[in-house]
């Protein structure tokens, strides 16, 4: 498994129990945005692109716990922005792991080496870093040469001093198959607990708008890198969102998943889009109309294939029934699909209503 024993656990149990109360929506990943600015410039983003007013917003750690309190998602991620750049980010972490939630911090891990002192090591703390690639293609995401060797060095620097660490890795249409298979096997001997692996989702303000996968070619690219998958290679995410980006079961998307609150508010519907905030999780909840968003229902979630949209729809396959959980097993275990070790977790960053249809 790509996860501890007890996050596996925790998350199953609470899926389980929402299922038993007959709770048809509930929050699986809380994504908690305390600030949009960031250190690096990447092409693909559209976070910082807001005006400097709004860059210099800040949540106070009150803000974050209230908040994971509210949601009450076993598991917080929290993006940005660049999250070690606010100056409250060990206190916020620090007051996450005390509520005992599972705490994905993403980073592009520039600040990291020398941040590591802040943070105790914790098996409710991972650092997710950001890795697009091998050296050439992750200095060419984020627009900057040398990030990839910093990155390197503080993961081997958190994984010397006992922390969690995992890969988080976001592909665009010009991925090369065989260069992110051999990136697959640099992560692994470099020794991360696992590998998140998401298509880019097309952000309006992101300054390169050329390179967002569409959906037949995001199955094209996945069924090319997950083909003859290597038993060595662990994903922290489900097997049924492997076998989803591979064209292999369809879903729609739960966008309700991963709700976000930032410097705005809860962000309505999705970490995604943008339709609005508003000031509790309880109106974000009942207040949408959540049946406008997912593929065939909203224009701009036409070629959405991310993370954040469908893994909490895999992991409501698994617990849906003997069926999805029978999938799930064969997608774990099955010919050509080793080292996808169930997650059940991962943010990166949730949004079914239930009705999939398999293909596997």
């Amino acid at each position: 498994m790509a996860v501890p024993l007890s996050q596996a656990y925790t998350v199953a149990k609470y899926v389980l129990t929402q299922k038993a109360k007959g709770v048809a929506r509930y929050p699986l990943v809380l994504m908690l945005e305390p600030l949009f600015r960031c250190n690096l410039a990447c092409a693909g983003c559209g976070k910082i692109q807001y005006p400097d007013h709004v860059l210099d917003m800040r949540l106070t750690p009150q803000q974050c716990w209230a908040a994971a309190e509210e949601c009450g998602a076993p598991m917080v991620s929290i993006p940005g922005g660049e999250p070690l750049i606010h100056p409250e980010m060990p206190e916020i972490v620090r007051g996450l792991v005390n509520q005992q939630r599972y705490v994905y911090l993403c980073t592009n891990a520039l600040l990291l080496e020398r941040k590591l002192d802040d943070y105790a090591p914790s098996k409710y703390l991972t650092f997710s870093i950001h890795m697009d690639g091998l050296k050439e293609e992750h200095d060419h995401a984020v627009c900057r040469d040398g990030v990839y060797d910093v990155a390197v060095r503080a993961i081997r620097a958190a994984l010397k001093r006992g922390f969690r660490v995992t890969s988080n890795t976001t592909l665009f249409d010009d991925a090369k198959p065989e260069r992110v298979r051999a990136f697959f096997d640099e992560m692994m001997t470099l020794g991360v607990e696992g590998m998140m692996i998401s298509p880019g989702y097309s952000y309006q303000k992101a300054p390169d708008q050329q390179h967002f996968l569409k959906r037949q070619r995001t199955q094209e690219l996945f069924s090319e890198l997950l083909r003859d998958r290597k038993r060595s290679w662990r994903f922290n995410q489900s097997p049924m969102f492997l076998e989803f980006l591979m064209g292999h079961v369809e879903y729609q998307c739960t966008p309700w998943g991963n709700p976000t609150y930032n410097v705005f508010g809860w962000q309505r519907p999705c970490y995604l889009l943008q339709d609005g905030y508003v000031k509790t999780f309880r109106e974000l909840m009942e207040g949408t109309d959540w049946d406008r968003y997912g593929t065939g229902r909203h224009e701009k979630c036409a070629d959405c294939m991310v993370h954040c949209g469908y893994e909490a729809s895999a992991v409501n396959d698994t617990f849906g029934s003997w069926g999805g959980l029978a999938r799930t097993v064969r997608a774990m275990v099955g010919p050509n699909r080793h080292g996808s070790g169930p997650s059940l977790l991962q943010p990166r960053p949730p949004r079914h209503d239930g009705h999939e249809v398999s293909r596997a």
